[in-house]
């Protein structure tokens, strides 16, 4: 059996330590431009807060996993210790602003290729109890929200992310969830719910390399049109196994996807807190924006002993 370590373990104590820092998030930079410019004429009431001021709001909110009324008295207090003379919104003004916030996930702009793993999870909406399932069955409005997220392998950050309903297949979210990349794909790694020739094609058409698992039964495509990577994993995986071709071609990278959606279920839960899509969205981008955050502060460096 392996074992592991973690080799900067000061380091990443510390890490986990900065991630719990109010000043941190809520900062003078922030303070500084709390109030909305209104440079563009819009119908209705001006904005009080800028996108910003909400932002971090929200990002609290989700950080210690709050509802929106204990999310505008931690800001409430947080101000009177920090003497800022600034006002809080209210929780209703939070929940309006959340379903149109623009929430910028990456943290600092890729540059050159990039590899990418692509891999999807579930959320709760509903989040009904494990007991009550149990006892009395699920009841028919329970319902899920599917995460899709493509991670860089090597910084471990997200670079985007795309939240559809529980029915969206992974290979069709995968299109729109890649759109989103402006960078040079170099290889998406997938898993076989991704051996769509949909997504063949559109990595073909971004002369991105293509690491997805064949079904069982699939044999060579001849065809003119057919996936290049796809029939050179069917022959590899015919001479040397399904086994052999993963270790050869590097395919466990993609084990880092199920890592991140690992650490967004156990920094944020398994259920999401609001009730309508737009503000679900936003829910979910500002927890990746988090983990990307985590991934600055420090990482742990594991070591086999």
């Amino acid at each position: 059996t392996k074992s592991y370590r973690v080799a900067n373990w000061l380091e990443y104590n510390a890490s986990l330590v900065n991630r719990g820092d109010i000043t941190f998030w809520f900062s003078e930079d922030v303070i500084a431009v709390w109030e909305h410019e209104n440079a563009e004429v819009r119908r209705g009431r001006p904005y009080v807060y800028s996108d910003l001021a909400i932002e971090t709001l929200l990002t609290l909110r989700e950080l210690f996993r709050l509802p929106y009324r204990q999310t505008e008295g931690l800001g409430r207090a947080l101000v009177k210790l920090l003497g800022a003379d600034v006002p809080i919104p209210h929780h209703t003004s939070l929940v309006k602003r959340a379903r149109k916030l623009d929430v910028t996930i990456a943290l600092a702009p890729v540059r050159g290729s990039v590899d990418v793993v692509v891999d999807s999870t579930g959320l709760k909406v509903y989040g009904e109890g494990e007991w009550k399932v149990r006892q009395h069955g699920v009841d028919k409005q329970r319902d899920w929200r599917k995460v899709h997220l493509a991670v860089d392998p090597t910084t471990h950050a997200i670079l985007v992310e795309l939240t559809t309903d529980s029915r969206t297949h992974d290979a069709t979210a995968a299109l729109p969830l890649l759109e989103q990349i402006d960078a040079e794909l170099q290889t998406v790694y997938g898993d076989g719910a991704y051996d769509k020739q949909k997504v063949y094609d559109a990595l073909e058409r971004r002369g991105a390399c293509a690491l997805i698992p064949p079904r069982k039964d699939a044999v060579i495509n001849e065809r003119a049109d057919a996936s290049w990577d796809r029939n050179e994993a069917i022959r590899q995986i015919d001479r040397h196994g399904r086994v052999a071709w993963k270790d050869k071609s590097g395919y466990h990278r993609r084990s880092l996807g199920e890592t991140a959606m690992s650490r967004l279920k156990g920094a944020f839960g398994e259920r999401l807190k609001s009730r309508e899509p737009p503000q679900q969205k936003t829910e979910v981008a500002l927890r990746c924006k988090l983990l990307n955050w985590f991934v600055i502060l420090g990482m742990p460096i594991s070591m086999m002993i």
